[in-house]
């Protein structure tokens, strides 16, 4: 091999490996409600679990980025350690993928339908529609759809300048040597450990394994120990994930490791043992890409289907390897490992939000509770839940702003900015909820008491307001546009209940029916309730946003308004409801 040759080999590798790069990002993005979906579905059912590592793996085309992926799960409490160890299985099967695409440029034959299969025939092809679709198309569906054929393309380019670039060594003895060398399982599996564990990719390494293999000097008693080092290889990325994490996560990043060394170790004695026993001849010939395509799925699939029964022995000796601390350790609510898949991080972030927004709601129907009955737990609870809306607040806030300087979908990045201003709207709720506590604390304290009267009225102005909490709840968690709608009507009547229990509470000075000091506590009263159905009318507007696809909450708000027979009505409807003689 000369410099030239050489040159175009390391050309060759980095497209291949940009290819498949881009490719695996493009199909996230493209996937990426689907992956949610699929990751649902996850039970502990273990062949729930197998499948859905399998099929995520498939989709992302990535059995480290899977596994790094289940480590951050497992480190947010999201998953058990059973179920990662199921998924961790399917990763395992659904990497194989890209060897069966890979091995299709091995077609040879002169029939002119079959040669249409070779990728050198059709990649052209996709390559141009690729490019139309990613510079001219406006939709962000179709710019990704077309970044994952250009990706493809340019894998399937990197894989033939490898193996033109490669071709020549067929003649050279010291790289038939090489591969002779191989021929040892030791060497081979250490071999294929250490280039995976390089390029970090068990999918590169198999299709730099297959450009190898067509100089003809690659055969299967050197490839098959090869393709068993890889999965060995591959571990590492999840071994350094884990780093920092908790021990559950750590476990699974270990489960990952002892499933592929058990499966290596077992299959490559079995291996030795037939080659000593039989010497199939089958060893000794050259390997074709095909053969280890399926070579490398055989070797995964028979992996799978001997530890697959011990999933609780592999569980119980991970635990034994990283036994349990004095202290229990607190799963992390948003891991940064998650933010490699983008579709996922943002599911995440929903359910923290949903958790945030549950716990300010309960803290503002505490402290409606509170002006009626004080006590010193109930005002702990509320100050504390208080505490932990402007830690969600926090971590939410960081988190998705760093998810948002990551390549994601247009839609992903609307929901990211949705949830930017609805995280802000819950938190303020939850002040205001202490702001109602400290008023009902001056009442306790000071020994004062609203007058009938008022205590009447405020009874009518905190049921809207529960109401109104209760719908936008429902707006944000089940994403429901009828009960966004039905958020602004009630909210201008609160707005109109406001004025009026002022107005009343003026009328009772002046026949001093009430006191001054008391007033200064009504006042608070009134303005924290109608600041909260302000917050409540934000919340419904971003969720009609997202429902219409647009960012600009004043337009949604006026688009609600204008539709004056629907909104007159369910005006009139909650007036009525909420009316103070």
């Amino acid at each position: 091999m000369d410099l030239f040759q050489f040159l175009n080999l390391i050309g060759g590798l980095s497209l291949f490996l940009f290819g498949m790069n881009v490719m695996g990002q493009a199909l996230e993005r493209r996937a990426g409600s689907k992956l949610r979906s699929l990751l649902e579905k996850m039970t502990t059912n273990k062949f729930a679990g197998l499948l859905t590592g399998l099929a995520v793996t498939a989709v992302i085309q990535s059995s480290s980025a899977t596994t790094v992926m289940v480590v951050g799960f497992v480190n947010s409490g999201l998953m058990t350690l059973r179920q990662a160890i199921h998924m961790i299985m399917g990763a395992n099967i659904g990497t194989t993928v890209t060897a069966w695409i890979l091995s299709l440029a091995g077609i040879s034959s002169g029939n002119f339908f079959v040669q249409l299969l070779k990728p050198s025939s059709f990649t052209p092809v996709l390559a141009l529609i690729g490019i139309v679709q990613y510079m001219f198309c406006k939709n962000d569906k179709k710019k990704d759809t077309g970044l994952i054929l250009l990706g493809f393309a340019t894998l399937m380019y990197g894989m033939e300048s490898m193996s033109a670039a490669v071709a020549g060594l067929g003649q050279v003895p010291a790289f038939r040597q090489m591969f002779l060398m191989f021929q040892n399982p030791v060497l081979g599996v250490l071999a294929g450990a250490s280039l995976t564990a390089i390029i970090q990719s068990s999918s590169a390494s198999v299709g730099i394994l297959q450009a190898l293999a067509a100089t003809g000097q690659v055969t299967y008693g050197a490839a098959v120990p090869i393709i068993m080092g890889q999965n060995i290889g591959t571990c590492i990325t999840a071994i350094l994930s884990s780093i920092g994490a908790n021990k559950n996560a750590k476990r699974a990043a270990l489960v990952h490791l002892s499933f592929n060394v058990i499966g290596t170790v077992v299959w490559l004695c079995v291996f030795c043992l037939v080659k000593w026993l039989f010497s199939p001849a089958l060893l000794g010939e050259s390997a074709t890409l095909m053969g280890i395509a399926v070579a490398h799925s055989l070797f995964n699939v028979l992996c799978t289907a001997l530890l697959l029964p011990l999933s609780r022995q592999l569980e119980s000796l991970v635990c034994r390897l990283v036994p349990e601390g004095k202290k229990p350790e607190a799963a992390s609510e948003l891991d940064e490992r998650l933010l490699t898949t983008p579709p996922v991080a943002l599911e995440q972030c929903k359910k923290v939000a949903a958790e945030m927004a549950n716990c300010s709601v309960t803290a503002l129907r505490q402290s409606i509770s509170v002006l009626n009955r004080y006590t010193p737990e109930l005002a702990k609870q509320i100050r504390a839940a208080e505490d932990l809306t402007d830690h969600y607040e926090d971590i939410l806030g960081t988190y998705l702003v760093k998810l948002s300087t990551r390549r994601i979908s247009a839609a992903d990045s609307n929901e990211a900015a949705r949830l930017l201003k609805i995280i802000g709207d819950f938190e303020r709720i939850a002040d205001h909820a202490v702001n109602l506590l400290q008023s009902a604390e001056e009442l306790h304290e000071k020994k004062m008491s609203l007058s009938k009267p008022a205590v009447k009225e405020l009874g009518v102005l905190t049921g809207a307001v529960d109401e109104i909490l209760g719908l936008s709840l429902d707006a944000f968690l089940k994403d429901d546009y009828s009960a966004a709608g039905m958020v602004e009507p009630l909210e201008q009547v609160i707005d109109g209940l406001k004025e009026q229990l002022r107005t009343n509470h003026i009328l009772r000075l002046q026949k001093e029916q009430c006191s001054i000091e008391a007033g200064f506590v009504w006042s608070d009263l009134l303005t924290n309730l109608e600041r909260v159905s302000d917050h409540c009318s934000n919340i419904a507007g971003c969720v009609m946003d997202m429902h219409e696809g647009k960012l600009n909450l004043h337009e949604s708000l006026r688009a609600v308004k204008e539709d004056r027979e629907k909104f007159a009505g369910r005006f009139e409807q909650y007036q009525k409801k909420y009316a103070v003689q």
